[in-house]
């Protein structure tokens, strides 16, 4: 069984193309779709899956499957959402094999996809050759043709302005004229999007490592918890929550975790001295970490 996950942006041939050429086998495909952003452009983007969910079924006779994605600037959104995907998908069966197209919509979601899939690497490191992110590059890039035409357009316009009287036509060429400048000043984007506050959406990265038993009980604590004032804070806290005696060598058990969890370590905590203490709670990836697997809490020590 090979699924590939395709976040669907305004792409239709790097989304299926490589597909075709290649002959790759593709029996079932999750087409994601972006529920944000403006109406014309979400009407887009709806019609390309469209199109790409019947192409999937009529060229490569795959099972397809369209889901929407809320908020394509949400990262964090966006990883969550992967790492179940990604994970469903593997559990279907020892032959099951997950392929994400990272090739299309906007850069958050393509790195929360690929950030899930390294991640799941990781904990699944069983299933590695099952797993597989891919970018395919377009063989040519339409918006400088498309600015091209419009420069013959104006010229045109110009020339049929000579000989017309209509309002209509001055207004096209004033507009095409000061879409063309922009083009030409800016590029294809224009301005800085504010998202949550921020102009910034920081990518965080994901572990190299996997997170054992007793790391696993440290981070649900923290997530349910919050910030810590020290680390004995958070020892007692554990020992209260697993019933355990609160002993020197409990308190060093957690010490000894909580540094493989930190900066220096698996970079799933983060701490901040504050005299002899130091203030402890999760990082990005670390409150990433817990929330997807906030269903799966079955830990054995």
């Amino acid at each position: 069984m090979h699924t590939h996950i395709v976040p669907v942006g305004f792409d239709y041939d790097r989304l299926i193309a490589p597909l075709v050429r290649e002959q790759l086998d593709v029996d079932r495909a999750i087409l994601l779709e972006g529920a944000v952003g403006s109406e014309a452009n979400v009407e887009y983007s709806q019609g390309i899956a469209g199109q790409l969910e019947t192409d999937f079924r009529n060229l490569l006779g795959a099972e397809t499957e369209r889901v929407t994605l809320e908020d394509v600037y949400d990262y964090d959104a966006a990883f969550a959402q992967a790492f179940e995907l990604i994970n469903d998908e593997l559990d279907r069966g020892d032959d099951a094999e997950v392929w994400v197209n990272i090739s299309a919509m906007p850069r958050p979601v393509s790195f929360a996809f690929a950030t899930a899939a390294h991640s799941i690497m990781v904990e699944r490191e069983g299933d590695r050759d099952r797993i597989h992110t891919y970018y395919t590059a377009p063989e040519k890039y339409l918006e400088t043709e498309l600015a091209e035409e419009l420069r013959q357009g104006i010229d045109l316009l110009e020339d049929i302005d000579d000989d017309v009287e209509d309002d209509r036509v001055e207004e096209r060429l004033e507009s095409a004229r000061e879409l063309l400048a922009e083009f030409d000043e800016r590029g294809t984007t224009i301005g800085a999007k504010e998202i949550d506050g921020s102009y910034i959406v920081e990518l965080p990265v994901a572990s190299f490592s996997n997170v054992k038993p007793f790391e696993e009980v440290i981070l649900f604590t923290l997530g349910e918890h919050g910030e810590f004032e020290s680390v004995s804070e958070l020892a007692q806290a554990l020992a209260r929550d697993l019933g355990e005696e609160y002993t020197d060598s409990f308190r060093s058990k957690v010490l000894y975790n909580v540094d493989r969890l930190g900066p220096g370590g698996k970079g799933y905590i983060e701490q901040e001295s504050h005299g002899k203490s130091y203030r402890t709670r999760l990082s990005r990836i670390g409150e990433l970490w817990v929330r997807s697997h906030s269903d799966d809490r079955d830990i054995s020590l």
